[in-house]
């Protein structure tokens, strides 16, 4: 892999996201966790934790990966992305008065082995990415106890350091923020292309990927645009990718009315015609909740919230009634442990 900074006599660039900060010395870049200390670019949030809980994996969101169990979730501060919408902002855009390492990697393995149901590790809450060293540190411990990974990102990362992270990830959910370019460079500070150019390198790299889109009226929330998504997903990353358009509440610095029921079920039916496995978040009693075999059409995952029932399934993730594969990551809950 290539250097993650470059040095030069005034300041270092960072190189793990497309920002490439130019970073003066004492000073930290756009994500505020990768500080010049005079030689080189330091993770100042090193073992640095904002929360670490056993969540239901559905909570990610990842519908296809071990359905009805639980992962251990953890997280830190900061982020690459300025997003005014952020769900996570407290953490995203803020830091602890003082950084002090909270844990190791080896203790969080042990964690999430001791665990009950649980399958292994997630990088979630602010962005994994930024948190590089520690995120391939505490993934390569699980990975050594037989467990998986999962990381839930924006994607805004380049190349050879996503090549890096993907030798010891094993599922993804990816946050497509919108599909448009300017709404990527006036809510987030980012760029679209960056990120398309990620999710097309996680699906060829073979890893579990699911897409999560957050709907804001007004802004992302076209039929137009979300036909040009999920024709995009279908055509590059493909048709069973499972797609997540979740309901925007006000938050941070954003005070637009929250996604409408009905604006949520029209951009389904949109979705439905180029995807087949759409699901609708953070709204409840609709559909858009269940998972059914792609083949034959049979119901094979219940959902309210995040409970989960498992039907007309084997126990190697196959549909009973017509024996397509439906999960390819699967156990039965009750024959989970570690």
């Amino acid at each position: 892999m290539r250097p993650l900074f470059l040095k030069y006599d005034r300041y270092i660039e960072c190189r793990l996201c497309p920002h490439f900060c130019k970073i003066a010395p004492g000073k930290t870049g756009i994500c505020g966790a990768r500080k010049n200390t005079g030689e080189k670019i330091e993770l100042i949030t090193y073992g640095v934790i904002s929360g670490c809980s056993s969540d239901p994996v559905e909570k990610k969101p990842l519908y296809h990966f071990f359905p009805g169990h639980s992962i251990l979730s953890v997280g830190s501060y900061g982020c690459n992305m300025k997003c005014d919408f952020c769900q996570n902002w407290h953490i995203s855009q803020g830091f602890p008065g003082k950084m002090v390492p909270d844990t190791d990697p080896g203790k969080l393995a042990s964690e999430a082995a001791a665990s009950y149901r649980n399958v292994g590790l997630a990088f979630t809450y602010n962005e994994p990415v930024i948190w590089f060293e520690f995120v391939m540190d505490a993934a390569i411990k699980i990975k050594e106890r037989g467990m998986f990974t999962v990381m839930v990102t924006n994607g805004f990362v380049n190349r050879d350091p996503l090549n890096e992270l993907l030798q010891v990830i094993d599922a993804l959910n990816v946050d497509l923020k919108a599909f448009s370019d300017s709404f990527y460079k006036k809510l987030t500070g980012a760029e679209i292309e960056p990120v398309r150019e990620s999710l097309k390198q996680i699906a060829m790299a073979g890893k579990h990927l699911e897409i999560t889109t957050l709907i804001i009226p007004g802004k992302n929330d076209s039929a137009a645009e979300m036909e040009n998504e999920c024709r995009w997903i279908a055509g590059e990353i493909g048709e069973e990718t499972p797609l997540h358009l979740s309901r925007y509440y006000p938050v941070y610095k954003r005070n637009d009315p929250p996604t409408t029921q009905d604006k949520l079920e029209e951009l389904y039916e949109t979705a439905k015609r180029y995807l087949t496995n759409v699901y609708l978040g953070n709204v409840a009693g609709i559909r858009g909740q269940d998972t059914f075999c792609s083949s034959c059409g049979t119901i094979v995952t219940k959902r309210s919230g995040y409970a989960t029932k498992l039907l007309n399934l084997s126990a190697d993730g196959k549909c009973t009634s017509c024996g397509s594969l439906v999960y390819r990551y699967f156990t039965f809950p009750s024959r989970a442990g570690h």
